[in-house]
């Protein structure tokens, strides 16, 4: 078949033939032909592009299943090494100079995970909670150092989880109503939020369709939705391993009256829980020398959304791999000054004047989404590129799954 085009192609290259006419049925026969091959050699390439792709993801999962399985046995071991240590050492500067090394490694752990689903919450456990929760464990405080000390069966899932012990209150008298404990919500709360969440697919696939406006909008709910569903999911297997209660990571923050009650009780609350003993009360000590007890408060908000920004910086550089904007220090610098403003006009309106929560909560709520739009989001999807980042990392795990499943089924059938 090559060899009659390429026949063709000489004689209509020679110009005439016999008869002394272009032979034209020839350039029919030739384009025809050329036409034929380029649509083959390029469904080939598209073919070994897609494949190559899937590929890639696949070693990539496969790559990035064991890096996190050896990420979180070193974790596990370094808290055993630290549980030893609160043994052997009193609170003070000898148990944090035992402690330190194993606080630095978990800043340098995160960095053997690429994907997004693996990378973004052990960045969040180990470098934020677990490394904040063993300052305060070296100076005596926090939930790790408790009279009698915890068992290292506890103490390893409370240092890095956003977990707490079950209280007794919390647990559902005989004839009462089965109503979730204080902090846990409804099933019904979170299947709500999974099927909007679910929604984040079919946005990705036509987002060239919907106005950037709303694409940010939704984006933020996602997210929302998103880190509520994973914190609350790796809370509830520890709560069924070990018969522990979880630390609400947060409660409606769209139902927030004001900044205060937005960052204090409503959004990321066990960050603010940790903030708290380990930025919010020192510097509030520091400051009552200096500027009297009433505007002490003031710098040590500043210093806890200070310190917040470099932690955000921090899990985005794990997350991207990309150098900082510093848009996200100035989103929170930004909420911090507002906020230290909010706190001193009720300190000197108190008791005189007040604006209803039907007005001061729709303020909030609407500043917290066009700064968040401004300066919050740019970094999560501009310089993380966190959207793209998701949706191949789902990709890659749902072509791991099925190579898995197709794994299961041949060994089952052979073993028959």
């Amino acid at each position: 078949m090559n060899e009659t085009y390429d026949l063709l192609a000489s004689n209509f290259q020679g110009g005439r033939d016999d008869g002394g006419a272009v032979p034209w049925a020839w350039v029919g026969y030739y384009i025809t032909y050329r036409s034929q091959t380029q649509n083959l050699s390029q469904i080939s390439l598209t073919t070994n592009t897609i494949r190559k792709s899937n590929l890639s993801k696949q070693r990539k999962m496969e790559g990035e299943i064991p890096n996190f399985i050896m990420v979180w046995i070193l974790a596990v071991a370094s808290l055993s090494y630290c549980h030893t240590i609160g043994k052997l050492t009193s609170p003070g500067l000898t148990r944090l100079l035992a402690i330190l090394p194993v606080i630095s490694f978990f800043f340098f752990l995160p960095l053997n995970l690429t994907t997004i689903f693996l990378g973004g919450p052990s960045s969040f456990f180990l470098a934020w909670l677990a490394n904040f929760k063993l300052l305060l464990f070296a100076y005596g405080k926090g939930p790790l150092s408790t009279t009698p000390p915890i068992c290292i069966s506890h103490f390893i899932p409370l240092a890095c989880l956003p977990i707490k012990f079950r209280k007794v209150e919390n647990k559902i008298k005989s004839g009462s109503s089965a109503s979730p404990p204080k902090g846990q919500k409804s099933p019904f709360n979170y299947a709500i939020k999974a099927l909007i969440f679910a929604t984040s697919l079919h946005v990705f696939h036509n987002k060239q369709y919907i106005h950037p406006k709303i694409i940010l909008f939704l984006y933020s709910i996602y997210m929302y939705t998103g880190l509520e569903l994973v914190m609350a999911l790796v809370a509830s297997l520890a709560r069924a391993f070990l018969g522990v209660d979880f630390e609400p990571q947060f409660d409606e923050p769209y139902l927030a009256t004001s900044l205060q009650d937005f960052w204090g009780r409503r959004w990321n609350i066990m960050v603010s829980r940790i903030l708290h003993p380990t930025v919010y009360d020192p510097v509030r000590s520091i400051s009552r020398r200096v500027i009297g007890k009433r505007w002490a408060p003031l710098p040590a908000v500043l210093a806890s959304f200070l310190v917040s920004a470099v932690m955000h910086e921090l899990i985005f550089y794990y997350i991207g791999r990309t150098k900082p904007t510093w848009e996200l220090t100035c989103f929170f610098l930004l909420h911090g000054v507002c906020l230290a403003v909010e706190i001193m006009l009720k300190q000197a309106f108190v008791g005189k004047w007040r604006l209803p929560a039907a007005v001061s909560g729709p303020l909030a709520m609407t500043f917290v989404a066009v700064t968040g739009v401004w300066l919050f989001l740019p970094s999560l999807l501009v310089r993380c590129e966190a959207d793209v980042m998701a949706y191949r990392d789902y990709l890659a795990f749902t072509e791991f799954m099925k190579n898995v499943s197709n794994f299961v089924k041949a060994n089952s059938l052979l073993n028959q």
